[in-house]
């Protein structure tokens, strides 16, 4: 699979606080490749670099090839990355129906926009019985799918998903988990981050783990399952020594 995203030694600060300190991964094109870490590692700053939504201090971006390091977020979009934030962040006062609106407002495409409604409409088909709704009356599993069908509205190559099983109840967090999967199977290639590590294993195909702003591991599920370190601090397993 050829790296359709890829990140070399990105500094991003906060002030005179470096939040990311020289972080290289990269995304491999059809696959789920997911970022752990704990609170404060970094991983949202590293997705708001991403998208431009920061602007790195150091380090080189690049999407397809192209260096997207310190672009606007409007034209990061337009090259084919969306992102479906952490805490879903929809826009509680717009319709369901105008929220999707929203995600392709970079489009001009008319007829092709209406299909794609149709579309997350059938993916997602209580976001159809919910289309005149305000997006804040919405349940958090509701408000998540609405978010993912927000940023599929601008027909990404590349979905960023900060946290998209923060909050939310275990059968609902299994629904996202398997909307998940079923975008990969589709062919959407995904970037994940997440602190369930127990679903995350089941649909990831490459693993990295942040702490403190550096990368910490990078390998496939199998190694880190393997792992000790990891196993005993993300999966709660203490195995028995041989």
């Amino acid at each position: 699979m050829t790296e359709l995203l890829t990140v070399s030694d990105v500094v991003t600060a906060y002030g005179k606080i470096e939040a990311l300190k020289g972080v290289s991964l990269s995304v491999r094109e059809g696959g789920i490749t997911c970022l752990l870490g704990p609170n404060g590692a970094g991983k949202t700053t590293l997705m708001m670099t991403i998208t431009g939504i920061l602007k790195p201090r150091r380090g080189d971006i690049r999407f397809l090839g192209q260096p997207i390091a310190g672009s606007s977020p409007t034209s990061i979009v337009q090259a084919g990355i969306a992102l479906v934030p952490e805490n879903r962040l929809v826009f509680p006062h717009m319709t369901v129906l105008d929220n999707l609106h929203a995600g392709a407002y970079l489009r001009s495409d008319k007829g092709e926009i209406q299909a794609d409604l149709d579309r997350m409409f059938t993916r997602f088909p209580r976001l159809r019985e919910r289309s005149g709704q305000n997006a804040g009356t919405l349940s958090g599993g509701e408000q998540q799918m609405l978010a993912v069908a927000r940023a599929l509205m601008s027909r990404p190559k590349l979905l960023l998903m900060d946290e998209p099983s923060l909050g939310l109840a275990p059968l609902v967090v299994q629904e996202i988990f398997d909307i998940v999967a079923e975008l990969n199977r589709d062919g959407t290639t995904i970037f994940l981050v997440e602190q369930n590590v127990h679903m995350a294993l089941k649909v990831a195909s490459h693993f990295y783990l942040m702490d403190q702003g550096r990368v910490a591991f990078d390998g496939s599920p199998d190694a880190l399952a393997e792992d000790e370190v990891i196993a005993r601090a993300y999966l709660g397993v203490r195995r028995e020594e041989a």
